[in-house]
């Protein structure tokens, strides 16, 4: 553990508690994994089930928010608590081994979780201890919580296999530099770098460019906070010009627009079946009616009638996708699931589930 970079949050009815108190813990979390957190450590404090949930809320958007693994434990008493912890997106659920209730609940939370999904912490002032062959059989990690040293900001140097020499430059001894969003693939904006800002960018793991206006180094965020954290840099065919995937904080556009390409030139009629943004899309427009209902909507009807009727109509499409499974026409399982995914949508939005709590659902297994 003490080899180990961590971080902690912990939390009171969803708010930040100690250091860092005057930032959301979404917020907080964010800035610890992106300079340089191993992992980050969340603690519940709340006593009662409504402030509780409040930090279950809370802990879902650290997990969201971060790039991590994010452990959490406080405030177990049953199964449900570790469900919770574990539905919210965390790697492991903590067990407190300073609670004889939390070493009861050890086996069953093992057994039903995963012994790869269930930690403990442990303090040398803690009068409880677990039998060793209780910590052998089923948990997988041992935290002590008196070892942990506060959070230290570090630099990542990143792993290059390309030496600058290697570009092919333009007239002004530049390479221009095209960057995405690594999770969407949005393109943000165009700069340049210079050898000494492909230097500083692989060794601090931030986007940093030579500013053709300026005559200067200029590292992206660093008078906005809008950072650019390097996710992966490719060189084209040519080797002329550097793709970088990058975690954008905040916007990349000096006016304060997510992206520097907004202004539109010239448009033809084109449907984007890109997949992953034609579900946000269909997501986006199926929130938008939760917040603002549109008369005569299909979709606010379903969110009138409540989450019964949703979950009637779920389980209706997917009995008539069963069906057209069956059928030798394969045409029919493209509207059925179709439909189904529409309703899964609806209830997703219901319950708060996003598109990104699925896909780093899917991407863990």
């Amino acid at each position: 553990m003490s080899e180990k970079n961590i971080a902690v949050i912990r939390l009171l009815a969803g708010k930040v508690q100690g250091e860092g108190a005057d930032k959301e813990a979404a917020v907080l979390a964010r800035y610890y994994s992106d300079n340089g957190a191993d992992e980050i450590l969340v603690f519940d404090l709340s006593d009662g089930d409504v402030d509780h949930d409040l930090s279950i809320g809370a802990l879902k958007e650290i997990c969201r928010t971060v790039e991590v693994p994010v452990k959490a434990g406080g405030r177990i008493k049953r199964l449900e608590d570790v469900k919770k912890i574990l539905y919210a997106g965390c790697e492991k659920a903590i067990l407190n081994y300073g609670r004889q209730e939390n070493i009861d609940l050890t086996e069953d939370t093992s057994k039903r979780f995963g012994k790869e999904k269930i930690a403990a912490c442990v303090d040398s002032s803690d009068v409880v201890s677990a039998p060793a062959a209780l910590i052998e059989e089923y948990v997988s990690e041992l935290i002590y919580l008196n070892e942990l040293v506060p959070f230290v900001e570090k630099i990542r140097p990143l792993s290059c296999n390309m030496e600058w020499s290697e570009f092919k430059l333009g007239p002004d001894g530049l390479v221009p530099v095209v960057v995405q969003d690594y999770r969407t693939d949005e393109v943000l904006m165009v700069a340049y770098m210079n050898e000494e800002a492909f230097h500083q960018t692989t060794r601090t793991g931030k986007m940093t460019y030579w500013s053709r206006s300026r005559q200067e180094l200029w590292v992206k965020g660093l008078t906005s906070g809008h950072y650019q954290y390097v996710k992966d840099l490719k060189v084209d065919c040519d080797c002329d010009t550097i793709l970088a995937k990058v975690s954008q904080t905040g916007a990349a556009c000096h006016t304060g627009n997510k992206s520097c390409f907004f202004h539109e030139i010239a448009k033809t009629d084109y449907k984007n079946t890109n997949p992953l943004k034609v579900f946000e899309d269909v997501y986006k427009v199926i929130a938008d009616r939760k917040i603002h209902p549109k008369e005569g909507s299909y979709t606010n009807y379903l969110f009138d009638k409540g989450i019964d009727k949703i979950l009637k109509k779920v389980g209706e499409e997917a009995t008539e996708l069963v069906i057209a499974a069956k059928n030798p026409d394969p045409e029919e399982i493209k509207y059925e699931m179709s439909d189904l995914l529409y309703h899964a949508m609806v209830l997703m939005v219901e319950r708060g589930v996003t598109w990104e709590d699925i896909t780093s659902e899917l991407a863990n297994r």
